[in-house]
């Protein structure tokens, strides 16, 4: 009894075209892009943080309040900014991204 092949790649010839195809290399460069970027604006902003607290720490405790201060308000908007940046880069994958993934995948 002969094991069948999987139908995934029946064309490996085509399939190495679409990945040496401009295209297809374009759209790794915008992911890496984008990728990067929001890593690096993150990082800035996280270390950022980190920094305040430790060299401005007199800053951080400036009092709100009676009960809250800049540096727990800080916190929080570095937690509300995580959420930005990943609805934001949700919001590319599906409505550039997963397109162009799509597109190359009608090709295979």
């Amino acid at each position: 009894m002969a094991l069948k092949k999987s139908n995934k790649m029946e064309n490996p010839t085509k399939a190495q075209q679409i990945l040496s195809s401009p295209e297809f290399k374009k759209l790794v460069s915008a992911r890496w892009s984008v990728a990067l970027t929001l890593t690096v604006i993150m990082l800035v902003v996280y270390l950022g943080f980190i920094f305040t607290v430790a060299f401005a720490k007199d800053f951080l405790a400036i009092k709100i309040g009676s009960h809250i201060n800049i540096g727990l308000l800080l916190g929080l908007g570095i937690i509300i900014f995580t959420w930005a940046i990943t609805g934001l880069y949700v919001y590319w994958a599906n409505n550039q991204y997963d397109k162009e993934v799509s597109n190359i995948k009608k090709k295979l």
